[in-house]
């Protein structure tokens, strides 16, 4: 696609475009998806294609934020905030964890590193729409949790962000520097667990 500083333009197909490059990302990677593909899929011609996403980084940059948005808004819903605390902190670190093990997750996160210094928007694009919106969700279920009397947090958005950090734990490095590439469910609960029994040991009233 072409080089430059290309935007990203919104038409009567825009939706139909993302889905049909959510799923070739999906399958393929960044590396992997063809412009041809994409459009075969999405049901559009490439010109059409081309005329909202100059770019396929912009377009594969699009298709990750929407999917931050949808595992977040997933998440929020399947979660019945009613629970205690450690219900609910368990059912969101299951959420996470399973998240950013996740293909599509580790891609994500590879391309705006490795992106990062010619395209640092994209950097900024995907903390707004993955960590920033993970800690907003976190936040607004502290305050309900303190109001209960389950909690006490003095600096909610530093506990969101310690929450988020304890789900990382071992999993993450490991992923970043291709030690392992998945992992089975016991070792994903171990650190569920790990995370929610910490954070409650500093948190819990």
């Amino acid at each position: 696609m072409t080089d430059g500083e290309p935007t990203v333009k919104r038409g009567r197909k825009f939706d139909q475009v993302l889905s049909g490059a959510r799923d070739i990302f999906m399958v393929d990677g960044f590396e992997g998806a063809s412009v041809d593909d994409i459009a075969k899929t999405a049901g559009v011609s490439k010109a059409t294609l081309y005329s909202y996403f100059p770019d396929k980084r912009l377009l594969f940059m699009e298709v990750a934020k929407m999917e931050c948005v949808r595992q977040a808004d997933s998440a929020i819903e399947n979660i019945d905030m009613s629970e205690h605390a450690d219900k609910v902190l368990t059912q969101a670190a299951w959420q996470m964890v399973r998240f950013f093990t996740s293909d599509f997750g580790q891609r994500v996160f590879r391309l705006c590193v490795a992106e990062s210094d010619r395209f640092p928007e994209l950097g900024r694009e995907f903390y707004q729409s993955g960590p920033a919106l993970v800690r907003e969700k976190l936040v607004s279920f502290l305050k309900v949790a303190i109001s209960r009397g389950e909690l006490e947090i003095d600096d909610l958005a530093l506990a969101a962000d310690q929450f988020s950090e304890l789900c990382k734990a071992d999993l993450f490095p490991r992923l970043i520097f291709s030690i392992d590439m998945t992992f089975d469910e016991r070792q994903k609960e171990r650190i569920v667990t790990g995370a929610v029994k910490t954070f409650l040991a500093r948190y819990a009233a």
